[in-house]
């Protein structure tokens, strides 16, 4: 390698000379080569491109480019929103990554998915895929698996993905605030519903404020009022004598109960006539069933008397005792029957109290 050249020196210039006693300026110093340059610049390119290959590598690594994966298809109407690169999330975590966008045979969008190996543990076979497109762009595909222990979804896997657009509801919405607005302003026009029910409202106050109050409001004119409070009038007086009437049926019922106690106490009192009547019927009930007793035995030696002739003088002897006990007792139940038409108030007092006998 050749020296460098030493550039000529400068012509002096014209100017004021340095003082005589002044130190004289040095003369540069010429620099030293540089021992094999080229070696050394290619050396630094070779090691600029390690770094940069380096840098790249592991950027590829970290992205999951040298990591095996698994293939997922999402087959949606349009791919508004997709891009290429953009996550499948799995409870806010990124799962997989979109590869690739293609247009099927039938018109919709095959959206590929790689998911890594170790994250295609959360994907099974009833897991759900979405895609939700947001109101300000953003658009999402989300994974749900509500049951871990289904099997694993298979690689390869095409699925239909279920499409929630959050802007498609927009004109919906815009139309039903045009129809919101045009109501509220024919409601609250001067000639609206709302402007007449406040006048009638109005009008019904001031009648209220007025002389007729709210009889007035409720009936209309002041002819119906009087005929409405004359009607009261004769109403209060219908309620006063009806009061009367009423106090007056109160003191006969008072009576009716106090003949009615007097009564119940004559008749089913201690000293009443029930009492006597009911020992009496009793003492009769005993006389009649002795009275059966002898016609029983009146029957009997009735039989005999027919059956032997030869007793005929005892039966005879017989019978005229019978005879005596019957007429005996019926001598107690005629006085038994005149005990009870004396005692008992409402017997007729004029009877037949004769007896015939057999």
């Amino acid at each position: 390698m050749k020296p460098p050249h030493d550039p000529q020196p400068d012509p002096p210039r014209a100017g004021p000379a340095p003082a005589a006693d002044g130190p004289a300026l040095a003369a540069p110093l010429p620099m030293a080569p540089v021992r094999h340059l080229q070696a050394k610049a290619a050396g630094l390119l070779l090691l600029l491109l390690l770094l940069l290959g380096a840098a790249v590598a592991y950027v590829m690594y970290a992205r999951g480019v040298f990591e095996a994966h698994q293939r997922l298809v999402l087959v949606a109407d349009d791919s508004e929103g997709v891009v290429v690169g953009m996550d499948l999330t799995f409870s806010g975590f990124p799962i997989g990554r979109v590869r690739a966008i293609e247009l099927s045979a039938e018109g919709n969008a095959r959206i590929v998915i790689d998911v890594p190996r170790r994250d295609a543990k959360w994907l099974r076979s009833s897991s759900v895929f979405t895609l939700v497109r947001g109101l300000l762009g953003n658009t999402n595909l989300r994974a749900y698996s509500g049951q871990l222990s289904d099997p694993p979804l298979p690689d390869g896997t095409e699925r239909k993905v279920l499409v929630g657009d959050a802007t498609a509801e927009i004109p919906k919405l815009v139309a039903a605030a045009k129809d919101l607005v045009q109501n509220l302003g024919n409601l609250s026009a001067a000639d609206g519903p709302l402007g007449s029910s406040l006048r009638n409202l109005q009008t019904a106050t001031d009648t209220l404020a007025g002389k007729r109050g709210a009889l007035g409001l409720l009936l209309g004119n002041q002819a119906d009022a009087n005929k409405l409070l004359g009607t009261l009038d004769r109403t209060n007086v219908m309620l006063a004598a009806a009061t009367g009437l009423l106090g007056k049926a109160d003191a006969l019922t008072s009576k009716v109960d106090a003949i009615a106690g007097k009564a119940d106490a004559q008749v089913f009192g201690p000293d009443g006539l029930m009492r006597d009547s009911r020992a009496t019927v009793q003492q009769l009930n005993a006389m009649l069933g002795e009275a059966r007793q002898s016609l029983k035995r009146v029957d009997g030696l009735l039989a005999e008397a027919q059956g032997i002739a030869a007793n005929a003088r005892i039966a005879t002897t017989d019978l005229g005792a019978l005879r005596a006990e019957v007429d005996a007792s019926l001598r107690k139940v005629q006085q038994l029957v005149d005990e009870i038409n004396r005692k008992w108030p409402f017997a007729p007092s004029a009877r037949d109290t004769g007896i015939k006998l057999p």
